[in-house]
């Protein structure tokens, strides 16, 4: 096990450019051009919302934690770079990753339990035969070469929160913000301590308020000018009142200080902010209705 993420198989072989990661998913629908055709779908962070919300059901059924639940997240991104969605059953893959995941938190379930909760969830697309779950395990191990640690960025949130005298409610929302984040392409494109601290800046601008979002985005768009010296650019942010201007200068002063790579951090902050634009267009019928299309006429429910 690695001990630590920059010696870890996440950094060495699951970590992708933007550019190579479209060009593997390309590839990818290249090889089954006919079924990409005949069943197109949505968004694919549509497709995460929905996958994320399902997954969630099903801990809560079971009382998993959270990590657990972003692990699974991880698996189902890196498999399906991997393997074409339409070639699969996602409801098979979803409950697949989240018992693969739980062993590998430490808070392991009987694979009959899950087999059970998921087969209540979605009796349609879940058979009773425990056999198929333990098959797609095997499946999944395969794809991602038995590289199953996963590094975390709570764990960095959790190191800094006191250094950077983080407020209860900022600590709370940068938790939903990293949770929101496995969402996105981002687990397999920039290192966790990069995501912690992204959602520590968004936590410190964005509010439960009309002008949130804007804030955050205005805010976002100084920060690389911030760091290099002009602090007085972030202070007078619209929308962003005169304590959350005073947290913002204190963490990019901080980061100015240190060795975080801020324009990773600019462009994780923009990719978040695009998901909270994109997720008011997410309907769950929708996009359970172009899984299912796939899932039952190629017969991968049975």
């Amino acid at each position: 096990m690695a001990a630590n993420y920059w010696a870890s198989t996440q950094r060495r072989h699951w970590q992708f450019s933007r550019e190579s990661l479209n060009e593997v998913r390309q590839q990818l629908e290249d090889e089954e051009k006919t079924i990409v055709q005949q069943y197109p779908l949505p968004d694919r962070r549509l497709l995460s919302i929905l996958f994320n919300q399902l997954l969630v059901k099903l801990g809560k059924r079971l009382n998993v934690k959270q990590q657990a639940l972003a692990t699974a997240q991880i698996y189902v991104r890196r498999f399906y770079s991997r393997v074409e969605i339409r070639r699969t059953n996602p409801y098979l893959v979803l409950a697949t990753a989240f018992y693969l995941a739980c062993k590998m938190e430490e808070c392991p379930q009987h694979i009959r339990s899950v087999v059970a909760e998921a087969r209540n969830a979605w009796p349609e697309y879940i058979a009773s035969d425990v056999s198929k779950l333990g098959e797609c395990e095997f499946y999944l191990i395969s794809e991602m070469n038995s590289q199953l640690i996963v590094h975390h960025p709570y764990r960095t949130l959790h190191e800094i929160q006191d250094k950077l005298k983080m407020a209860q409610e900022d600590i709370s929302l940068a938790w939903s913000i990293i949770n929101d984040h496995y969402l996105t392409d981002l687990p397999l494109l920039v290192a966790p301590h990069v995501i912690a601290v992204t959602a520590i800046f968004l936590a410190v601008t964005l509010k439960p308020t009309q002008t949130g979002l804007q804030a955050a985005a205005s805010t976002v768009a100084g920060l690389s000018s911030a760091t290099s010296g002009a602090n007085d650019s972030i202070g007078t942010v619209s929308g962003v009142p005169n304590t959350q201007q005073k947290k913002v200068q204190y963490l990019v002063s901080w980061l100015a200080e240190g060795e975080i790579d801020i324009k990773a951090v600019v462009e994780c902050s923009q990719e978040i902010i695009s998901l909270y634009d994109v997720w008011e267009q997410y309907n769950e019928k929708t996009c359970k209705e172009q899984i299912a299309r796939f899932v039952k006429a190629r017969g991968l429910d049975k």
